[in-house]
């Protein structure tokens, strides 16, 4: 079965085009709702995170978002220890997930597939594109936060006209492009690809 990998900057628009491929009846894997249901979910896990941020980590055995976000916010150190606890697990239930699957290809989204090293795990390496400033607005608009915030994560993922470049095919999200026969398009390839896998 073809592996590919989803990726693209704050705002780029990831999501729509997962939701396409979905549609069209791919499976889609999407790494920070992983991320997210295991750091709630995984007992293992839940108990790290509470070592390293205390026991206001959690609140009835929820996340405590806002005082995550808030430690890591300034501390490059702390989300990088954060990282590290919750990547492997997410790439492990990942690749159990990948194992359950048997449509020709499957999608794995993830923002920071170079960063982490991750997409050798993929077959094909997919970027959404998107203008910086249109990303910026998107961002602001979804989490109902500042710019400073965004610009902040926008500096601290890798530049996006290198993570394009080292995927092997761009899908255009710019509000102007019509996504749907960019997705037709590729989904035609990796079916082609996937059969002589």
């Amino acid at each position: 079965m073809l592996k590919v990998g989803i990726t693209g900057g704050i705002g780029s628009g990831k999501s729509v085009v997962c939701q396409v491929f979905h549609t069209i009846g791919i499976p889609v894997l999407k790494a920070d709702d992983i991320a997210r249901y295991l750091m709630e979910h995984n007992a293992a896990l839940m108990a790290a995170i509470s070592g390293l941020f205390g026991n206001d980590a959690y609140l009835n055995n929820k996340l405590n978002r806002d005082l995550i976000s808030s430690v890591v916010y300034d501390n490059p150190e702390k989300l990088q220890q954060l990282n590290a606890l919750v990547h492997p697990a997410t790439v492990n239930y990942g690749k159990q997930w990948i194992a359950e699957q048997t449509s020709p290809y499957i999608i794995k989204e993830a923002a920071i597939f170079f960063e982490s090293g991750t997409y050798t795990d993929m077959d094909i390496m997919i970027g959404v594109f998107c203008p910086l400033p249109l990303r910026i607005e998107r961002a602001m608009k979804r989490g109902n936060t500042t710019r400073d915030k965004v610009e902040s994560i926008v500096a601290q993922q890798m530049n996006e006209d290198e993570k394009m470049k080292r995927c092997d095919h761009i899908i255009t999200n710019d509000d102007a492009t019509a996504v749907l026969p960019q997705v037709l398009s590729l989904h035609q390839l990796l079916l082609q690809h996937g059969s002589s896998k």
